[in-house]
């Protein structure tokens, strides 16, 4: 088949019942690394479970042509869409049925258009597109897919390249977020579609005998994972809420009213078909509101609502089963991503967002506990005014927990610099004790109010420091508080100050400071890292 240059609508069909089944090998697989944001069913028998509905409508269909045939593939694959990743999935082929329509044959030209009208249709269809998920690996398949079709007319090439431009850009995902970065997995909806892809080729070439003793393979990420911690995010204050899914057929349906009107209802919204029927996909507080709104427009039909708070659960246990076992575990409540790093970085297996104006609940850090591949467990605070949730950690999990009450985040950074493998609990417990006695905190923020206290009149806004606590320096310029304040300070012992710069102060900006300061203080070693910490200018460590 190397020279195939046109393909019909029976070998389409018989291309994706292959590749339904050669997905269906690694459906667990691809549901596995369903981490972002929220495990939202199972991605893998999502997309599964559409092809298949797909291939199912395709059969019913007598006709050969190829556009009576990716006409049937598009209307099965909405009607037996399941899941965020089944949605686009959908409208993958709807786009693909567009460029078929009244097609007896497809060429490679034609395919390229296919992928190129798919990842217009698939974007139209979502009201907040995120890349490094499926969108980006389709996008980058259709542009592999133009640019093979422009050299020759060979499908199976195409679908080839597509392939490998499909398997890159999987790679890349964790890249473009966070989270998949942070989980050290790629985005499971683009290795669906790899996957995909890779069957589509092995019928093309003729090895479906070959498929039935192998399956795909997961891609690795191609960037370095940033940390192994497994960060939690609130539950209590932002619940996740229903994911709600569901079929809407009526008369004269406009797609673009519904989507603006559910688009104030709910968050990750997808709608998606025509006047006729239109498939919903969307994250909700309140799920009845909106099928109360669907059922005045028409007939609702497959409803599925899933608890994605109970969900989000059950994803914390499965990344505690993912993690390695490990003898001591540590869990440290942490503001700003760069700490969040820092703290990763160091050996944290559990972060914990939280600090000033937003201390975490009770509830958020025993999940981390729990969350923790270890029956011992040591807890950061590093806040004073959460270090009594963290205690309350004690009466309900079953495991060996301390508590070291850093009160600041640079005591936490000492304090996990002290930790050491080799030794056993109780004597970590005493050295990370012991280390966070040994670093003072130096910390800018700005009022929030006008106040009289130690001495100082402070005005709203201004700059105000803190050692260790306490009020000791006020002005108008954050940088000059800073100076301030270590001037009053014995830095006699002091040999490294670093400074954690905020998400409001720029890097250069920080660095103008440290070279300030190195040449204030010869002799001493001044680092700059970004904290991200909110409120705060400056966090600095002096050790």
């Amino acid at each position: 088949m190397s020279a195939h240059a046109t393909m019909s609508g029976q070998e389409m069909r018989d291309m994706l019942a292959a590749a339904a089944a050669w997905l269906e090998k690694s459906a667990s697989d691809i549901d596995a690394l369903n981490v972002f944001p929220v495990p939202d069913g199972d991605c893998g028998t999502n997309m599964l479970l559409t092809l298949r509905s797909a291939v199912e409508e395709a059969g019913k269909v007598t006709a050969s042509d190829i556009g009576a045939i990716s006409s049937a593939v598009a209307k099965g694959a909405l009607m037996g869409a399941r899941g965020n990743s089944g949605v686009i999935s959908s409208q993958i082929w709807r786009g693909v049925a567009i460029v078929f329509k009244d097609k007896e044959a497809a060429t490679a030209s034609d395919w390229a258009a296919a992928w190129e009208q798919a990842v217009e249709t698939a974007y139209k269809g979502l009201s907040n597109p995120v890349e490094g998920t499926i969108l980006t690996v389709l996008k980058d398949v259709a542009a592999a897919a133009r640019i093979s079709a422009e050299q020759d007319n060979s499908i199976v090439r195409l679908v080839e390249n597509s392939m490998n431009a499909a398997c890159e850009s999987v790679a890349r995902t964790p890249s473009l977020l966070p989270a998949l970065r942070d989980a050290g997995v790629v985005d499971a909806g683009g290795q669906g579609l790899y996957t995909v892809l890779e069957g589509m080729l092995h019928f093309l070439r003729g090895e479906t005998e070959q498929m039935q003793f192998k399956k795909s393979h997961v891609i690795a990420s191609s960037v370095p994972v940033s940390a192994k911690a497994v960060r939690l995010s609130p539950t209590d204050e932002e619940p996740f809420g229903y994911c709600t899914e569901f079929l809407l057929k009526g008369e004269n349906l406009e797609l673009e009213k519904i989507r603006a009107r559910l688009k104030r209802k709910g968050q990750s919204l997808i709608v998606v078909g025509d006047a006729s029927t239109i498939r919903v996909h969307i994250h909700a507080i309140a799920p009845g509101r909106v099928l109360n709104y669907a059922t005045k427009l028409g007939t609702v039909h497959k409803v599925s609502i899933r608890n994605m708070d109970e969900q989000h659960e059950d994803f914390l246990a499965l990344q505690k089963d993912r993690q390695p076992m490990i003898d001591i575990a540590i869990v440290a409540i942490v503001a700003g991503d760069g700490f969040a790093d820092v703290f990763a970085s160091l050996g944290a297996a559990g972060i914990v967002p939280g600090g000033q104006t937003m201390n975490p609940s009770t509830k958020e850090i025993y999940q981390a506990v729990e969350a923790a591949a270890s029956d011992k467990v040591i807890i950061l605070p590093n806040n004073k005014n959460i270090i009594p949730a963290a205690e309350q950690v004690k009466h309900l999990s079953g495991k060996t927990l301390a508590i070291i009450p850093t009160e600041t985040l640079p005591q936490g950074v000492a304090a996990l610099l002290a930790f050491d493998y080799e030794a056993d609990f109780d004597t970590n417990v005493s050295r990370m004790n012991d280390a966070k006695s040994h670093v003072r905190t130096v910390e800018i923020t700005h009022a929030v109010r006008d106040t009289k206290i130690n001495g100082f009149v402070i005005k709203k806004h201004q700059a105000i420091g803190l050692l260790d606590g306490h009020l000791a320096a006020v002005d108008e310029v954050s940088e000059k508080v800073l100076a301030d304040l270590l001037a009053k300070s014995d830095l006699s012992r002091v040999e490294v100050m670093t400074l954690y710069y905020g998400a409001s102060t720029t890097e250069a900006a920080a660095r103008a400071m440290a070279d300030n300061l190195a040449a204030k203080y010869p002799g001493r070693q001044v680092e700059v890292v970004s904290g991200g910490q909110p409120h705060y200018d400056y966090i600095v460590s002096l050790e």
